[in-house]
């Protein structure tokens, strides 16, 4: 399933919001390690892939993201 443009940046403004960044300051090409990416981001994004792009994920599955983008693409699995 590919996810519409709208649906991907719901997802960046809510994980924007999630670590208190401003929206434009984050892509899809954003890479993790250069956020303030702590245990709470993570459990952060968990939620916000679940509530926005529909698909329960693991931290796991997250820790082998290296960008926005890794996070988005968990999304499109199904």
């Amino acid at each position: 399933m590919s996810l519409s443009s709208e649906t991907i940046k719901e997802f960046l403004s809510k994980l924007a919001d999630a670590l208190e960044v401003e929206v434009n300051a984050i892509s899809i090409e954003t890479r993790l390690s250069s956020l303030d990416w702590d245990s709470l981001a993570v459990i952060s994004t968990i939620a916000l892939v679940d509530e926005c792009l529909g698909e329960v994920i693991s931290a796991e599955k997250i820790a082998e993201c290296q960008t926005i983008g890794d996070i988005v693409g968990l999304g499109e699995k199904n």
